[in-house]
């Protein structure tokens, strides 16, 4: 059982890994990112650009499940020519053991499409649900599913 400093220090650990998560996205740092994946991690993106209200999908191409860190593109969005801006704002973390947590992160993200696109950015406001494993130390993504409130595009 962890005291109060190590769940501590637990969840300090687990927000920094959230945060060079969206770093390596935005910045397509692919060996960034898959540092921060667990060997075995399941990826959820279906409907990550699906707006609710509306069932618009403005981005079919990300409605993948990616399985296991080498899944992950070394070059991410920017080989379908798109440029991320992701935004992390409240977390939600609990840890479920001395080794496991379970997150949910809201957030705000912006891909700037390629010229010819039909828009030219998407917005979308939602909420990262996740689960996390500590392996050597280091904290890092088990699985991984996003759910959107709303997306636009213009």
């Amino acid at each position: 059982m962890l005291d109060n400093t190590d769940r501590l220090l637990a969840i300090e650990a687990i927000r920094r890994a959230k945060a060079r998560y969206f770093r390596g996205v935005d910045t397509c740092d692919g060996e960034m990112v898959r540092d921060i994946l667990a060997a075995d991690c399941v990826l959820d993106y279906r409907g990550c650009c699906t707006d609710p209200a509306t069932g618009h999908d403005f981005l079919p191409a990300m409605n993948v499940v990616m399985r296991g860190r080498e899944s992950w593109v070394s070059d991410g969005l920017s080989g379908l020519g798109i440029v991320s801006v992701h935004q992390s704002h409240d977390s939600e973390i609990t840890l479920t053991g001395d080794r496991s947590a379970g997150a949910i992160w809201s957030m705000t993200d912006r891909l700037y499409m390629p010229a010819g696109s039909d828009i030219g950015v998407m917005t979308g406001f939602g909420y990262y649900h996740e689960t996390y494993e500590q392996t050597g130390g280091a904290w890092q993504i088990k699985t991984l599913r996003i759910t959107r409130l709303r997306v636009e595009g213009a």
